[in-house]
């Protein structure tokens, strides 16, 4: 490397030619003084250039500066870097908790060249969160000189957030095809930042109602959709070869499709997949309740109940409206389904290594049933509720004794009830 150029051709320190000595004050510790050149300070530091305009070197050649002594060594490298041309600056610096200092600094002592370089270094490299937080803070005493320091925490435009929102979302959802299995990582990675783009962020969730970002999210969704099913279509053939492979393939699909999920529940389109999952209903029970897997696949088993549980709960509460009939098949499909395998999963409970029910989860989705239940149309209510009861002594779950009681109630009351308050008992026309 070819020996560094000296502005001027000065030395820093060099008390053969300086005609200045400066030192950075410290309370209570020896002053260090350093020889320097007054042609060089003025050139490079308004602060030095205005006392040397004020003050006569020839009789008073020593300028003290009060100096932190946290600050003290930055302040000491700002003066060395006044004698170095603008490209050496900048390759002298190794962190950037050292350029910050420096810049800090310097901007105190008025070095423009030396602030420039320290804000052209930090801008070129990457920081932790801790310089980040440093640099914020020093960045408000710069003035029009932050905009290129802190360009990279600037807030992009929505379109820039729109364009690497559906960017995420196809790399979440698999959606460029064949998706390498060693991009996983990558793929789960994606999702959490999604999640964390969306969360409670008013910019964000304007852009989750773009109508392209709509679109891309339904894509997505039929897109794991489809995955779920060729898995369950190739599930005999990869059981017999392996069959952990094979459960945990649609296990993964599974948890692809409990996060988007999470997602459409967030941004307000959870009906997209209550419709899809209520359309695929009867092709996944087909399979996970083939005989031929009656005492396995107990994982996938359990996943299916807490991903329909949260299409339950959408429907159950309100937030997806769907025809009388749509609630009573999504009912029939799942509660057969639930009650047995929910049975298998208790028996099992002493087990300390097998999978169990989360109390929250069944809480929840007894409560979405119940709901259900009691939305629905009084004969489809007492079809449901009659099974019910049967099955009552096999699968004490879910517990459907509100449901009956209202049942009960309204039944008692309805004739007297509708006719009376819709027509004054006048009315012989209507009758239940």
């Amino acid at each position: 490397m070819d020996p560094v150029k000296l502005v001027e051709g000065y030395k820093f320190d060099d008390h053969t030619t300086s005609d200045l000595r400066v030192c950075f004050k410290l309370i209570d510790e020896q002053p260090e003084w350093f020889s320097c050149h007054s042609s060089v300070l003025s050139q490079n530091s308004k602060y030095f250039a205005d006392w040397l305009a004020q003050n006569d070197v020839r009789s008073n050649n020593c300028i003290e500066i009060e100096c932190p002594r946290v600050e003290y060594d930055h302040y000491v490298k700002m003066l060395k870097l006044m004698y170095l041309p603008r490209e050496s600056v900048i390759d002298s610096f190794d962190s950037v908790k050292s350029a910050v200092g420096v810049l800090r600094a310097s901007k105190s002592l008025g070095c423009e060249l030396v602030t420039k370089s320290c804000i052209e270094y930090i801008e070129a490299a990457s920081w932790d969160e801790k310089e980040e937080e440093e640099i914020l803070e020093v960045a408000r005493t710069l003035g029009s000189e932050e905009v290129s320091l802190l360009a990279r925490l600037q807030a992009p435009s929505a379109d820039t957030v729109k364009n690497v929102f559906i960017s995420a979302i196809r790399f979440a959802t698999c959606m460029e095809s064949p998706f390498p299995p060693f991009l996983d990582d990558l793929k789960t990675s994606a999702q959490e930042q999604i999640d964390f783009m969306i969360h409670e962020d008013d910019e964000t969730a304007l852009v989750t109602t773009d109508e392209d970002v709509k679109s891309v999210v339904q894509e997505g969704l039929r897109k794991l959709l489809g995955a779920l099913r060729t898995a369950l279509d190739l599930l005999s053939t990869e059981f017999d070869q392996s069959p952990d492979q094979a459960e945990q393939r649609i296990l993964c699909s599974l948890a692809d499709i409990d996060w988007i999920v999470n997602l459409l529940a967030k941004i307000e389109m959870m009906h997209d997949f209550v419709s899809c999952w209520s359309e695929i209903s009867d092709h996944i029970l087909s399979v996970v309740q083939d005989k031929k897997y009656i005492s396995g696949l107990w994982a996938v088993k359990a996943k299916l109940i807490e991903v329909t549980g949260k299409a339950l709960d959408a429907v159950g509460y309100g937030s997806v409206v769907l025809p009388s009939s749509s609630r009573v098949h999504i009912l029939k499909t799942w509660l057969p389904y639930i009650q047995m395998t929910k049975r298998f999963l208790d028996e099992n409970s002493k087990n300390e290594t097998s999978l169990q029910m989360d109390s929250d989860l069944s809480q929840n989705i007894e409560s979405a049933i119940v709901s259900m239940v009691l939305a629905l149309p009084s004969d489809d209510q007492a079809d449901i509720l009659s099974e019910w009861m049967k099955q009552a002594e096999q699968f004490r779950y879910p517990d459907l004794t509100e449901a009956f009681e209202v049942w009960c109630y309204r039944s008692k009351t309805a004739k007297r009830r509708l006719v009376g308050g819709l027509n004054g008992g006048s009315n012989p026309t209507v009758s239940l």
